[in-house]
């Protein structure tokens, strides 16, 4: 009898993957796809309806924890523009802006589907040197608040300079925050023009434990050292008491600087020379003369030949505060555009520093860097501006009425 050459039942052959076999494995796939589709619409659901308040003493998108998308927009008031048209923006803003971050259709809202998921969108608003000028209140503006002083490192473009306005519109899905900056946008598109849009990120929602201090796309931990939120140290570093100018009680100030990160050549850096550059290690953000990321460095120590372990000139050395009032909270966003010709990347980090004061808590660190910052070779700030952060407001009320009104 001729030898059976059939393979085993068992064997998996193209008739099967072709026939049955391909459509039990079919099956199968669509009930294991199923069931991951349904896992993972539950918690997109939940991450999407999550809230931010909206109302309240202070701005939401400051002491907020950081949301993974920001999108930045400066506004330039168009010639003539005067207070009264300015109050129309801030209680359309104001109105608009509580029903976007509750979850809710603007008043004018034409793609309302758009708005039901608010996945902790806030809107914070900000004015600009420009706008005291425009609308002479020059007696309402802090004799500390003007436009950063030329710094020897700077490479400033003009179209990332200061604007009369800002919106600040952060959220955990950029769905939302596309929706959002369109609805904001669209209604005052007849009284000002925009000067820049910056849009940045950090790590997705869920990606990192709660509370992980950011990477910036150096690899760097960027933001250890920083006022908590909540804490006595932050309120009074960061909200203005009113005192001069009544109408900030409540408010802050930003600085907020586009830096250009020069990747090509960071490249070229080893791993050591990056963690000497820092002053911390790259695979947590300990300081050289640590473990943990949050030890306190310690810019005494010497090695066996004398030498500082963390280096005078490296990035924390320089920007350490040589007194309690020289202390910002930093609420930075990565940024990764397409690169302009002759380029092969075009990455950075859209800086955003909230203090009191900048004169007092900003300045002085900035000039330590400037002056000499070993980071200052791969980094180059294109873009610098500052504005006033208004304090919040009630049902009953609007942004900067306390300004305005």
């Amino acid at each position: 009898m001729a030898e059976n050459t059939n393979p085993p039942s068992r064997a998996l052959s193209r008739r099967r993957l072709l026939g049955g076999g391909a459509a039990a494995l079919g099956v199968a796939g669509i009930t294991w796809g199923a069931t991951t589709v349904v896992e993972r619409s539950e918690h997109e659901q939940q991450a999407g309806k999550l809230v931010e308040p909206f109302y309240g003493v202070h701005q939401a998108g400051i002491a907020t924890t950081p949301q993974a998308h920001g999108t930045f927009i400066g506004f330039d008031l168009l010639p003539g523009t005067d207070r009264a048209v300015v109050v129309g923006i801030m209680k359309m803003w104001s109105e608009d802006a509580s029903r976007l971050t509750a979850g809710s259709p603007a008043l004018a809202d034409t793609e309302r589907e758009l708005a039901v998921d608010p996945a902790r969108l806030t809107v914070t608003v900000g004015y600009g040197p420009g706008l005291f000028t425009k609308l002479g209140l020059h007696s309402r503006q802090p004799d500390w608040f003007e436009p950063l002083p030329s710094y020897a490192i700077d490479r400033l473009d003009e179209r990332w300079g200061g604007s009369d306005l800002l919106l600040q519109i952060c959220g955990d899905d950029p769905v939302t925050i596309a929706h959002a900056v369109r609805v904001l946008t669209k209604n005052v598109r007849s009284l000002t023009t925009i000067r820049w849009t910056q849009k940045g990120f950090r790590n997705a929602r869920g990606t990192t434990p709660e509370g992980t201090t950011m990477r910036n796309l150096m690899g760097q931990v960027d933001g250890t050292v920083n006022p908590a939120p909540g804490t006595v140290d932050f309120d009074s570093l960061i909200w203005h008491d009113g005192t001069g100018q009544s109408w900030l009680a409540g408010g802050t100030s930003l600085v907020l600087r586009r830096i250009r990160m020069e990747m090509d050549t960071w490249d070229e850096l080893d791993r050591s020379g990056r963690e000497l550059t820092m002053g911390r290690t790259l695979s947590n953000g300990a300081p050289l003369n640590g473990t943990d990321e949050f030890d306190e460095a310690d810019f005494t120590l010497t090695d066996k030949f004398g030498i500082p372990v963390i280096p005078p000139g490296s990035h924390i050395a320089r920007a350490h505060q040589t007194h309690e009032k020289e202390q910002f909270f930093r609420r930075a966003y990565n940024y990764d555009d397409a690169p302009e010709s002759g380029q092969t990347s075009n990455s950075g980090l859209i800086f955003a520093a909230f203090q009191r004061d900048i004169a007092e808590q900003y300045l002085p660190v900035q000039q330590r860097l400037s002056d000499f910052d070993a980071l200052n070779e791969w980094t180059t700030p294109i873009g610098s501006a500052v504005y006033l952060i208004p304090p919040g407001c009630t049902e009953n009320d609007y942004l900067g009425s306390g300004l305005l009104g």
